[in-house]
């Protein structure tokens, strides 16, 4: 394997002290090309697609707003829910608080690194939701876990790119895609929901979930709880039927 080289440029984290330097502590990776970098300035991590910082571990607010949408939508804490991607764990930590005991999580994450990461240097931002016995972590593409599943899952909350695209693995485009959207549709129990995470709004992909037969809801949410200079995109596309 080539050896992977830092990021050119620093990342895009949080104001801190000038005397808190930049550290390079990690990377991955990516299946189909491209690597992520994990990156420490004191207190706060970065996780980088290249160049580009992908999360940071001072923004989370969005992230954990797609698993309380999509809970409050389905009205109901038990049931099945799929998360793609790990990350630093925001998603997880929300979806576990807002479900019940009775809900069972799968966690899908990608890079193998990433779950080191979560287990090593960001094992204090995740805590501890990976030994939570509701959750089963499994290493590899989460739409082989999609397909694999019919009517296996009550909700989906999907956080894998930067957008309804394949910005970080083009192979993501599959589950945005018309027949990628039809299959997780499949996936579904009956009145299921589907929540996607994006960095902008995507009219174009609307149309695609609506063609597929969700009814869509949009969202704007600041990327941190108390500061809406930046914006993000929650889709929250529901499957008709009677649970």
């Amino acid at each position: 394997m080539a050896a992977i080289s830092p990021p050119a440029v620093q990342p895009r984290l949080a104001e801190t002290p000038a005397q808190q330097r930049y550290e390079y502590i990690d990377a991955a990776q990516i299946p189909g090309g491209g690597a992520l970098h994990l990156i420490r300035q004191g207190d706060f991590f970065s996780i980088q697609f290249d160049d580009d910082e992908l999360m940071g571990s001072h923004v989370r607010h969005s992230e954990q707003a797609l698993a309380t949408l999509a809970c409050a939508h389905l009205g109901r804490t038990d049931g099945r829910v799929l998360v793609g991607g790990l990350g630093m764990g925001f998603t997880l930590g929300a979806t576990l608080a807002a479900w019940g005991p009775d809900a069972r999580v799968v966690v899908v994450e990608l890079v193998p690194e990433v779950v080191t990461w979560a287990r090593g240097p960001l094992a204090h931002i995740i805590g501890g939701s990976l030994s939570d016995p509701r959750v089963t972590l499994e290493v590899g593409d989460v739409h082989d876990a999609i397909v694999r599943e019919p009517s296996g899952f009550d909700a989906i909350l999907l956080d894998v790119d930067n957008g309804p695209d394949g910005l970080v693995q083009l192979a993501n485009e599959r589950l945005y895609c018309d027949w990628g959207l039809r299959a997780t549709y499949a996936a579904l129990r009956p009145s299921g929901v589907l929540a996607i995470w994006s960095a902008y709004a995507d009219a174009d992909f609307v149309s695609r979930l609506e063609r597929a037969g969700f009814s869509v809801e949009e969202f704007t949410i600041p990327a941190e709880e108390y500061n809406d200079n930046v914006q993000h995109t929650v889709w929250l596309a529901a499957k008709p039927g009677h649970a």
